[in-house]
């Protein structure tokens, strides 16, 4: 009798689960797309519109941008690293070009000068002259290769700081651990043609996202918790670091307050200098940017847009979305969503990566599941 009703109860319980799986993913959202996809899915603030810039993408992450509007967009896993000209200017692509395939992971992507720069996991190399070479692209330059070749975080996210060098991540080869190299679990930053590495900034479990403040010019970054401390914890993190040499508590101490399991009691949380924001936890926090257009209306002048690729270390998933972390004075006094839906229920059909400004205002977010960028506009 006894065992009748656990397996009774245990057959209750798998049909709750279920049917709280089958509401979850059946919430409908007005005006959704075919199967629950597509930008009809995003919800966002009145005035406010989502659409494709470009399709068929495949692995769509970094974005950088030309002066003459030439989108260069990096992968992950296809190797790949594409061009997207918009030449009629109607923000809708015209063509996608494969610039370079059987790299690898060449996640970053950055511009300068007339010249491409792609992050590989060991190097980072320089396409010269691209614009007027994207049907037949040169061979590219090695700005420097002496990077670690771990592939665990090994993928990076590059861009050129107000200072005129180039800012290069270097991840943690593991979910936790004291690095062997003195270069894990940093952001370093180099001049363009290579020379001159340091590190500018230690204790970073893996950032996939950073940019500087339009006023300031103070560096902020997202960083990515460690995994398996439970659903709830550790946060992702919005850090700031408006000077070299700062530590940002990894892996001994995680979002400013919570020591960590193994590494916690070599030092004290107190050593570190604590996030700016308290993230979602396992959002998967990757590309920010500050936004410096004028389509938006003006509370959103010089405030952060976050990705959040989503959550996998977490039995109910969140992130899946675009946040906005609002700012008064520099410091930050909120985090909302900002573009929501490309989770429905407990299914994902997107995954947010970066997100870039246009000239027009207009914000761009890539995605690497759907293999798209959208462009957020306002009227």
């Amino acid at each position: 009798m006894k065992g009748t009703k656990i397996i009774l109860g245990f057959f209750v319980f798998v049909v709750l689960i279920f049917a709280a799986y089958a509401v979850l993913r059946t919430v409908p959202i007005d005006n959704c797309g075919e199967n629950g996809t597509g930008p009809a899915c995003i919800e966002l603030q009145p005035g406010f519109s989502i659409d494709y810039y470009a399709e068929n993408i495949e692995g769509a992450r970094s974005m950088a941008l030309s002066p003459n509007g030439t989108l260069f967009v990096g992968s992950l896993n296809t190797g790949k690293v594409y061009a997207i000209p918009d030449r009629n200017g109607d923000n809708k692509t015209d063509e996608v070009i494969v610039l370079a395939e059987g790299l690898d992971m060449p996640n970053g992507v950055a511009f300068m000068n007339g010249s491409l720069y792609v992050a590989e996991v060991s190097r980072v190399s320089r396409y010269d002259d691209i614009e007027a070479r994207l049907e037949n692209p040169p061979e590219p330059v090695v700005v420097n290769g002496d990077f670690p070749s771990d592939r665990l975080h090994g993928w990076k996210y590059i861009k050129f700081g107000p200072d005129g060098k180039l800012y290069v991540p270097v991840g943690m080869p593991c979910n936790v651990c004291e690095g062997e190299d003195e270069r894990y679990g940093t952001i370093m930053r180099m001049e363009p043609d290579g020379s001159q590495l340091e590190i500018f900034a230690r204790g970073i479990r893996n950032t996939v996202g950073f940019a500087w403040h339009p006023e300031t010019e103070e560096l902020w970054f997202t960083d990515n918790g460690r995994d398996w401390l439970g659903d709830d914890s550790p946060p992702d993190e919005l850090n700031r670091a408006p000077e070299p040499g700062m530590h940002f508590g990894f892996p001994y101490c995680h979002a400013g307050d919570i020591p960590d399991p193994e590494f916690g009691g070599l030092r004290n949380c107190s050593e570190f200098t604590p996030p700016e924001v308290k993230l979602g936890p396992h959002v998967a926090s990757l590309g920010m940017t500050f936004y410096t257009g004028t389509m938006f209306p003006e509370e959103y002048r010089n405030q952060i847009f976050i990705a959040e690729h989503g959550s996998w270390n977490r039995k109910i998933p969140i992130g899946y979305r675009v946040t906005l972390v609002r700012l008064e004075n520099g410091t930050p006094v909120s985090y909302e969503p900002f573009a929501e839906g490309w989770l429905q229920g407990l299914a994902a059909w997107g995954r947010p990566v970066d997100v870039l400004v246009m000239p027009d205002g207009a914000l761009l977010v890539s995605d690497d599941i759907n293999n798209a960028i959208y462009r957020i506009s306002y009227s």
